[in-house]
């Protein structure tokens, strides 16, 4: 118990320090919020929905996660995650939920760009990267031709593209719970349910596209888990689509693939059909690569900032989307894995194979600040070690402690996402 309290309590410790040194070199950057793409507020009654929120599910996701039906209970952490990333959104008026998406940067502004032929834009993605928007440019075609597929159907409008993605993002619960129940069984699975239905991450799950990311990812590995390895890795093979930056969360079903044995040849042909789409199609990947890179040294932002700082602060903003229940199960994951203790090990396997992917990125350079979107669906994986904590002082406080977190995040940033 000592040891829980004293890992929770250098998890407060290490943000704090990190937004102490963040605050003293904000004047180079604006008015943000540094290690957080975000500035300061203060929201007092608007957050009343999400306390109430909160009080109720912390009162009740805990029994319900060890009574209800395996089933039933996957639809209600959906909706329970779905429920706390709208109510904590809501706080900042009606059309928070989309207006994100109405920003100049955003994808929607390439719809009438690819209206006038898709094809053609598809092949001539690359080569005219440099004329469109930040978020076009910074990522593979996929996530603009969902946008516009959206759009093309008759579902016009925002709203529909950050209803696809708020429901993408919250059954990640879901999903998640599923890969957990088969790799390292259900009593673990069932007890992880109220954490991934009320993590602090859900403050940018309503409505930044990384949503959408971790929906994908978090499916696609929950397939493997089942052993369904076409379809598996058919979902899997969209992730480097959606973003460049989803390559080393590979890691995660990796481990998947590892504990569970998924036939190889039915999930590489899946993992191969989107490439190839892609690539037939027009678009070569390691050019889209190579040109999103040079726009990004180019643009005068992120590349600018301190490597130093931002090695350190993307770690801070990945502690505070996992919160301090996953902190606090950090020594209870590290003795499960130097003991191979079953079943908590493959718990703490997959989030140390998310934290690789997660390292990989920050040593990398080219994320320097404004993680607390692209973390999220890396910080997912991490949820599931709160089960392991220390059962002691009960599941409440602990689950009390992460909606408090997420909470104060939505009070205290205004977020640019």
């Amino acid at each position: 118990m000592a040891a829980t309290m004293r890992a929770a309590a250098l998890w407060a410790a290490f943000i704090a320090a990190v937004f102490a040194i963040g605050t003293r070199a904000a004047h180079t950057q604006g008015d943000l919020l540094p290690p957080l793409h975000a500035s300061a507020r203060l929201l007092t009654w608007q957050m009343l929905p999400a306390v109430a929120y909160a009080a109720l599910a912390v009162a009740v996701l805990p029994p319900l996660a060890r009574r209800m039906a395996w089933r039933p209970l996957l639809l209600a952490a959906w909706a329970a995650a779905a429920g706390w990333a709208i109510v904590l959104a809501l706080s900042d008026g009606w059309d928070a939920l989309h207006r994100p998406l109405d920003a100049p940067t955003e994808y929607p502004v390439a719809i009438p760009a690819v209206d006038a032929d898709p094809a053609l834009w598809l092949r001539t993605f690359t080569e005219r990267l440099a004329g469109y928007t930040t978020h076009v440019r910074g990522h593979p075609p996929l996530p603009t031709l969902l946008v516009w597929t959206l759009d093309a159907a008759g579902l016009h409008g925002t709203g529909w593209a950050a209803a696809l993605i708020i429901a993408a993002g919250s059954s990640a619960a879901a999903a998640v719970a599923v890969t957990v129940r088969a790799v390292a069984g259900e009593r673990i699975a069932r007890a992880a349910v109220p954490f991934l239905a009320l993590a602090p991450l859900a403050v940018w799950v309503a409505t930044t596209m990384d949503a959408l990311f971790l929906g994908v990812a978090a499916w696609g590995t929950a397939l493997l888990a089942r052993r369904r390895a076409l379809a598996g890795g058919l979902v899997l093979g969209a992730l480097p689509y959606l973003s460049y930056g989803l390559l080393p969360l590979f890691a995660v079903p990796a481990v998947v693939v590892l504990l569970q044995r998924p036939r190889w040849w039915p999930m590489l042909a899946g993992l191969a059909v989107v490439p190839a789409a892609f690539t037939l199609g027009g678009f070569w990947w390691p050019d889209g690569v190579a040109a999103t890179h040079a726009t990004y040294l180019i643009s005068g932002g992120s590349a600018q900032r301190s490597y130093a700082f931002y090695l350190v602060g993307n770690l801070a903003v990945l502690a505070l989307l996992t919160g301090p229940a996953v902190a606090a199960a950090g020594p209870a994951a590290a003795r499960a894995l130097r003991r191979r203790m079953p079943p908590e090990a493959p718990v703490a396997l997959l989030a140390a194979a998310a934290l690789v992917g997660v390292l990989a990125l920050d040593l990398s350079g080219v994320t320097r600040g404004e993680v607390e979107r692209i973390w999220v669906p890396f910080a997912a994986w991490l949820l599931p070690l709160a089960a392991l904590t220390p059962s002691r002082i009960g599941t409440r406080p602990w689950l009390a402690a992460q909606a408090a977190t997420a909470i104060a995040l939505q009070a205290l940033v205004h977020s640019h996402w």
